[in-house]
């Protein structure tokens, strides 16, 4: 993880994939912006909660602005902060002092604690959202991670079934496996829970060809639930299309999803993301 002493060497990287790519031998950061004037990447300790440093991505190839940072590791934490202007009425709320998730995260750890502090202008302030908020919302944001995509696939091939013969299945990760009398205790609610053969065989000898899952990317609790003590079970309010909730693995653990999806290819099931 990053020590706040130390002093990162810094090489340009490429503009593509976008997102943070662990290569084996560092992480490549590529972050669209048509009209930033600087993009850094801000790196956090284990926890997420203290800021150890905040690296300035050093080029800019066709509005991707991009850097590679040798010996950066998977696990590492990370948020943007993106300079530019600040002129609401033209469409531009650039504010360095938000902290961004990266739209192209693999992964995310932590939650988002709602509070005024998340908001680019000042809530309340009489010019309402043509005013603008210099608090810092790190502290308030869930961190992306890095991840190691790569996973030993044991089904090279995905299931493609035609149109005609296709027999979805709809089901949600948790209700699927919370109460279901062959899944664990330690499992349940989980894709562990999902991807065990004792549950996908039975799906299978319905005569169904697909399972479609209920949204299993990183979502949010709206204020009005939390207020409530309640969540947003469904999972329709999207923050991160690429990275999966955690609340369905053991922390940002990818390889968990992989293998539900390689079990359920091994049974010639296709998998169907709902968004």
């Amino acid at each position: 993880m990053p020590d706040p002493t130390h002093s990162y060497t810094l090489e340009e990287g490429a503009p593509h994939p976008l997102g943070a790519t662990y290569t084996g031998r560092g992480v490549n950061f590529a972050v669209f912006s048509a009209h930033a004037t600087k993009v850094q990447v801000c790196l956090y300790d284990d926890a997420g909660t203290t800021e150890t440093a905040c690296i300035t991505l050093p080029e800019y190839t066709d509005e991707v602005w991009h850097g590679f940072v040798p010996g950066l590791e998977p696990g590492t934490r990370y948020g943007l902060r993106v300079h530019g202007p600040y002129e609401p009425e033209q469409g531009h709320r650039f504010n360095h002092h938000k902290l961004l998730l990266d739209p192209y995260a693999k992964a995310h750890m932590g939650e988002l604690k709602w509070g005024p502090e998340l908001f680019g202008y000042t809530v309340g302030h009489p010019d309402g959202d043509l005013s603008f908020d210099e608090r810092d919302s790190a502290p308030f944001m869930p961190k992306c991670v890095v991840v190691d995509s790569r996973f030993q696939w044991t089904q090279t091939d995905a299931v493609r079934v035609p149109w005609n013969q296709t027999v979805f299945y709809e089901t949600h990760v948790r209700g699927f496996t919370m109460k279901h009398p062959k899944v664990p205790e330690l499992f349940r609610g989980t894709f562990a829970g999902l991807a065990l053969d004792e549950v996908i065989g039975p799906i299978k000898e319905l005569g169904v060809t697909s399972v479609e899952l209920l949204p299993v990317q990183m979502f949010l609790n709206q204020p009005f639930l939390t207020e409530k003590g309640l969540t947003n079970y469904w999972g329709y309010d999207t923050i991160g299309f690429f990275a999966l909730d955690q609340r369905y693995m053991d922390g940002p653990n990818i390889d968990e999803f992989k293998n539900m999806v390689d079990r359920f290819h091994a049974h010639g099931l296709e998998v169907i993301m709902d968004v």
